[in-house]
């Protein structure tokens, strides 16, 4: 692994030479006045080596972070239909920020620097990014530079991990009341979308989250019986979603004139491999429904919610929205207290109201 050349130069005095040739990454160069020096550097430097120090790939050199984003959208986001627009968006910005620095000179503090401007730059809509929506901007490109890793052998560290994250709260609940509801469907009705109700509907009576809605492929639908079947959900594992009622009627009206270009339950109009795109339709549907602070996920808080006022467990929930631990499902407890205390305002109505 190490070559020491020596040589003699004008004055007499000798030089030690040392290089150490890694494959696959950039060779290791110094020179010496010691021959015992250039071998105390040697046993160091290959020490290292053994515990993955030091080591940087050719790539990590000689390729940019905008050669691996494009790589990145270009090859693996085409796999991840639900996430690919969003991601794009979120990728292509630390181009714009990062793209001509090679990957070895990608460090965490730069990755710093673009969390803090995230933070206080307007985004796209014209407001401040909430932490949630950093936080995402941080996830896709640090699943970039774990696939450069794995996959392409492009890099060796993920600056992004040390990163320190946003923090994000778990604890909104946001849910339409009942005229809020009424108003909100009659719009998504009236949408020049013809899939927006029907995934709104199936969003709301299942709690299932947008990416396993628009991952749905017809093989995953049982209509006789009402089941839904996600392959692909947040926690990696399976989950079988009951479904009946209105949004069963809606879905068997859909199969009737499903499309024979691609298995997707929602495909998108001009590209059918890749789920439909249901970000503006939603939006307008909600402004023109006079509704605020009300995101896609506020669906599936929508479910839970009518679920737990319809009588429903909290086990039951965490089963229905795929968590794995009751712990999930606790925002919605003091639901449960408002319930329960409605039940003992009735109660004493019937039985106390006479007298």
């Amino acid at each position: 692994m190490a070559n020491i050349t020596e040589r003699t130069i004008k004055d007499g005095s000798k030089r030690y030479t040392v290089i150490i040739r890694i494959k696959g990454c950039e060779s290791r160069t110094k020179t010496f006045r010691r021959l015992t020096d250039a071998k105390k550097w040697i046993a160091k430097t290959e020490s290292e080596i053994r515990d993955g120090k030091q080591l940087i790939p050719r790539a990590a050199l000689k390729k940019t972070l905008g050669d691996a984003i494009e790589r990145y959208i270009s090859e693996v986001l085409p796999e991840k239909p639900a996430l690919q627009a969003d991601q794009t968006t979120q990728l292509n910005w630390f181009k714009a920020e990062l793209g001509n620095i090679p990957l070895a000179s990608i460090t965490t503090p730069l990755i710093v620097q673009c969390r803090d401007k995230l933070n206080t730059e307007m985004g796209q809509r014209g407001k401040v990014r909430s932490p949630a929506t950093v936080a995402r901007f941080l996830a896709a490109l640090s699943a970039m530079f774990s696939h450069c890793i794995s996959e392409w052998e492009w890099t060796q560290d993920n600056p992004v991990k040390r990163v320190k994250k946003p923090k994000v709260s778990n604890d909104r609940v946001r849910f339409l009341d009942d005229d809020e509801r009424q108003r909100f469907l009659k719009t998504c009705q009236e949408s020049s979308n013809k899939l927006l109700y029907l995934c709104v509907i199936l969003a709301m009576s299942t709690g299932m989250r947008q990416a396993e809605l628009m991952e749905l492929t017809w093989k995953d639908v049982d209509i006789k019986t009402g089941f839904l079947l996600l392959n692909k959900t947040k926690n990696g594992e399976k989950r079988r979603v009951p479904l009946s009622g209105h949004g069963l009627e809606l879905l068997r009206e859909h199969a009737k004139v499903r499309r024979l270009d691609t298995s997707l339950l929602f495909p998108g109009k001009k590209t059918p491999l890749n789920p439909i795109d249901l970000r503006r339709p939603f939006e307008n549907a909600v402004k023109l429904a006079e509704i605020t602070d009300f995101h896609w996920h506020d669906l599936r808080h929508c479910c839970a919610s009518y679920l737990l006022m319809n009588g429903a467990s909290l086990p039951e929930i965490a089963k229905i929205l795929g968590h794995k631990t009751l712990a999930m499902v606790m925002r919605y407890s003091h639901m449960s207290d408002d319930h329960a205390g409605g039940i003992v305002a009735s109660m004493n109505e019937k039985i106390f109201g006479g007298l």
